[in-house]
C-alpha cells in the first residue's frame, strides 16, 4: 500500500470505550471516515474528526461503506466498540468489505465463531484482530520475562479481585442480558484471563464457585499458577478501607501472597495497540481464543458452591 493515511470506520461511536479508539486512530496519524452508532450523543468526535461521516442506521452505514470500497477512499480497517454479542456480526462486516477488523474484548462469545471467523479471513484475505491491551502493559511484559526466567515446574498461588462498582442502569442495559455481554466473567473478565494464561500457561482446570448477575467467582489451574478469582460490580463487595478513600472500583493481584500493581499505565494501551497492529504484529484470533474459551466454559458450568479453595471474597456475600 502506498504512504497515504489508513481510512477506519468506526461501529459503536457513542460507548464508554470509543473515544480510545478514536484518540488511537488520530495518534497514528490516520483517519476516520465514517462511523455508526444508533444513539447520536457522539459529540466527542468533534474532538478527533469532526468531518467524518456519521450514521444512525447501519443500512445507511453499509451503503456508504459498500460506496467507499470502489473509490480510493475505501475502508482499510473498520474498529468494533459495538455490544459484545454484535462483534461476530460486525467483525464479518468489516471482513466482506475488505477491510481488516479491529475489535474490542471480548472478540466472541462462542469459541465455534472464532472457528467461523477463521475461514473467513482465508476467503477474504483480510485479519481480525482482538484489543488485548494487557498484553502490552509494561508491568505484565516483566512479569511474563520473570515467570519465563523462573523455575519451569513451580506454580504460583494467585488471587485475582477485580470488581468495578456499577449502578442500577448496568442491568437494564444490555450488559446485564448474559446473552448479549456473556454475563459479568465475560464483561469484566476477559482480557484477566487471557493475560494470566499469556503469563502462565494454558488452564487445565476451571471450577466455579459463585455465578450471579452482580459476581463470578471461582479457581483456574493454569500450568504454572492456581487461581482463585473474583469478578463483580457490586459496591458493597469492595473493601471498607478502600470505600472511605472515596474509590468505587477495586482492583488486585497477588502472586506468592505478594500484591502485583499494575493500576497505571493504562491511558495510552490502546494507542499502543494501534501501533502494534499497523506494524503487523497485531493479536489475531488464534490468541483471543483460549480465554474466549476460558470465559465459556464460566458462563455454562454449575456453582458448586463454597467448598475446595475458593476466593476469600466469597465469604462476604
Amino acid at each position: 500500500m502506498d504512504n497515504r493515511p489508513y481510512n477506519f470506520a468506526l461501529i459503536g461511536a457513542g460507548g464508554y470505550i470509543a473515544p480510545r479508539h478514536l484518540k488511537a486512530i488520530k495518534d497514528t496519524k490516520n483517519n476516520l471516515v465514517a462511523a455508526l452508532d444508533k444513539f447520536d450523543s457522539v459529540g466527542i468526535m468533534d474532538s478527533f474528526f469532526p468531518n467524518a461521516d456519521f450514521f444512525v442506521e447501519f443500512e445507511r452505514f453499509d451503503r456508504h461503506v459498500d460506496k467507499l470500497k470502489r473509490t480510493p477512499n475505501k475502508v482499510d480497517y473498520v474498529s468494533i466498540c459495538s455490544p459484545n454479542y454484535l462483534h461476530d456480526s460486525h467483525i464479518r462486516f468489516a471482513l466482506r468489505n475488505q477491510a481488516d477488523a479491529i475489535c474490542e474484548k471480548p472478540l466472541v462469545l462462542n469459541p465455534w465463531n472464532i472457528d467461523a471467523l477463521a475461514e473467513m479471513e482465508k476467503e477474504t484475505g483480510k485479519k481480525v484482530y482482538n484489543i488485548l491491551q494487557l498484553r502490552l502493559h509494561q508491568s505484565i511484559i516483566d512479569l511474563k520475562e520473570k515467570i519465563a526466567a523462573g523455575p519451569k515446574d513451580k506454580v504460583y498461588d494467585i488471587d485475582l479481585t477485580y470488581i468495578t462498582s456499577r449502578g442500577n442502569w448496568y442491568h437494564t442495559s444490555w450488559k446485564g442480558d448474559i446473552s448479549k455481554s456473556g454475563g459479568v466473567a465475560t464483561n469484566i473478565g476477559v482480557h484477566f484471563f487471557d493475560m494470566l494464561a499469556w503469563v502462565f500457561g494454558p488452564v487445565q482446570e476451571s471450577i466455579v464457585h459463585v455465578s450471579r448477575a452482580d459476581k463470578a467467582s471461582g479457581f483456574l489451574r493454569l500450568k504454572n499458577a492456581r487461581v482463585r478469582w473474583f469478578l463483580g460490580i457490586d459496591y458493597n463487595d469492595i473493601p471498607d478501607d478502600v470505600k472511605a478513600t472515596g474509590k468505587r472500583t477495586y482492583r488486585t493481584i497477588t502472586v506468592d501472597g505478594e500484591s502485583f500493581e499494575f493500576s497505571e499505565g493504562f491511558t495510552e494501551l490502546h494507542t499502543k495497540t494501534y501501533e502494534h497492529i499497523l506494524a503487523g504484529k497485531g493479536f489475531g484470533l488464534m490468541e483471543a481464543k483460549s480465554a474466549i474459551e476460558t470465559v465459556f466454559a464460566i458462563r455454562n458450568a454449575n456453582p458448586v458452591g463454597l467448598k475446595g479453595d475458593y476466593h476469600p471474597f466469597c465469604n462476604i456475600i
